[in-house]
């Protein structure tokens, strides 16, 4: 008895850890994923430029900084001195002082124009896609507010750089408009996207995430099969760690919506940034999302699994479900004169370190998966159940021929 106290208490402290510590693995490893593997940043930042919020957002901020340059009071007033120089009538001399706002209004409706085609471009999605493929470089200046990239955090802001779409303004604009090359904004002109008081401290914490990322996931898998081999109940504590890791999956889920929320209240709710602001956080983290719920769903796997291995009416009646099938079709393979052999008398009498194998090369697989979704999880689980009901055929088979 006293052995067995020891052993709940040892395993419920190690399972206790790996459900706390789970959450922080899955952010952990996203963040160094985000940092180290060029591929995955560029598929993270692409859709950025291909958003319509954002396009929309960088639209505006270009065409009112190209109208503002243009002296609009100047090409008016040279327009009407070239009419009285001329002898016009007084009142066209008039009419041209005050086309101000009508020669603003056509300048930025031209201005706009050009500037949409190039955002919404091929070109210019291509362009943005070029510019993010140093990941050690791109994904750093975010978390560090180092450097050049598109994307920066500066103090508690984060900004969007659009010197991409000013250089292929250069192409298109000069000579078209009357915007002179000095006009158009140097390649450093930044968008501000996000501001929060917060944010250098969540941008440290990130630092140090990047860091331990790629260990903490194998901590969490040793912590968490050191506590179910050390339970007195093994299946009891496979369920455990499945419900354990499932909430806290269902918790960071809220945490996403709730910190969502946080960085659009941060933006002014009139200004077209929020749009912007919302696409930028959805596309950031839509990668972490979905770890989140790969994880979400292998620990309901997890949870059924150990369910179907226990006594219960339900579990009871799917495993006898199972094996009149695997008997049935056995027996019908018999019956065509398929002999398994030496094989299939092997699985019949090692049927429980085969069943163990095959669940064990699914994690295995799930495990070394670069970066696993909840379609591959459901694929693997799938791919299991089918060897598995595979073999349990060929091992019926053989119980039919030595009968």
């Amino acid at each position: 008895m006293r052995n067995r106290r020891l052993r709940l208490w040892g395993a419920s402290l190690l399972l206790l850890l790996a459900i706390l510590m789970a959450p922080i693995s899955v952010v952990a490893t996203w963040v160094n994923s985000e940092v180290t593997d060029t591929d995955r940043y560029e598929q993270t930042v692409s859709p950025l430029a291909r958003d319509p919020a954002v396009q929309s957002l960088i639209i505006d901020r270009v065409t009112d900084a190209l109208v503002h340059k243009i002296d609009v009071r100047k090409i008016t007033d040279t327009l009407a001195d070239t009419l009285a120089d001329h002898d016009g009538p007084r009142f066209l001399v008039d009419a041209a002082r005050s086309l101000d706002e009508e020669l603003k209004g056509g300048l930025k409706a031209g201005v706009r124009y050009t500037v949409a085609r190039v955002v919404t471009s091929d070109a210019f999605a291509k362009a943005w896609d070029s510019i993010h493929r140093d990941a050690h470089t791109a994904a750093t200046n975010v978390l560090t507010g180092e450097g050049g990239g598109a994307l920066e955090v500066k103090g508690d802001t984060i900004t969007l750089n659009v010197g991409t779409v000013v250089e292929e303004l250069q192409k298109q604009l000069i000579g078209v408009t009357l915007v002179g090359a000095e006009d158009i904004p140097g390649a450093d002109k930044s968008i501000e996207l996000v501001h929060n008081d917060h944010l250098s401290e969540a941008r440290d914490a990130a630092r140090w995430l990047s860091v331990v990322g790629p260990w903490l996931p194998v901590v969490v898998v040793v912590l968490a099969g050191l506590g179910i081999w050390a339970a007195p109940s093994r299946r009891v504590a496979l369920m455990a760690a499945g419900i354990g890791i499932g909430a806290m999956m269902c918790g960071l889920l809220i945490g996403l919506a709730v910190m969502r929320q946080v960085c659009l209240d941060a933006v002014p709710p009139a200004s077209p940034s929020q749009d912007a602001a919302a696409a930028l956080y959805d596309t950031l983290v839509r990668f972490l999302r979905q770890t989140i719920l790969t994880v979400l769903l292998s620990a309901f796997l997890t949870v059924i699994a150990g369910y179907l291995y226990g006594h219960g009416r339900g579990a009871v009646a799917v495993r006898a479900a199972a094996a009149r099938w695997t008997r049935t079709a056995g027996h019908a393979l018999a019956r065509t004169g398929l002999k398994p052999g030496a094989a299939g008398q092997w699985l019949r009498t090692h049927w429980p370190l085969t069943t163990g194998v095959v669940i064990g090369a699914g994690i295995l697989t799930l495990f070394l998966w670069n970066y696993p979704t909840p379609t591959s999880v459901v694929l693997v689980f799938l791919l299991v159940v089918v060897v598995l009901a595979a073999l349990g055929v060929l091992a019926a088979a053989d119980g039919a021929e030595q009968r």
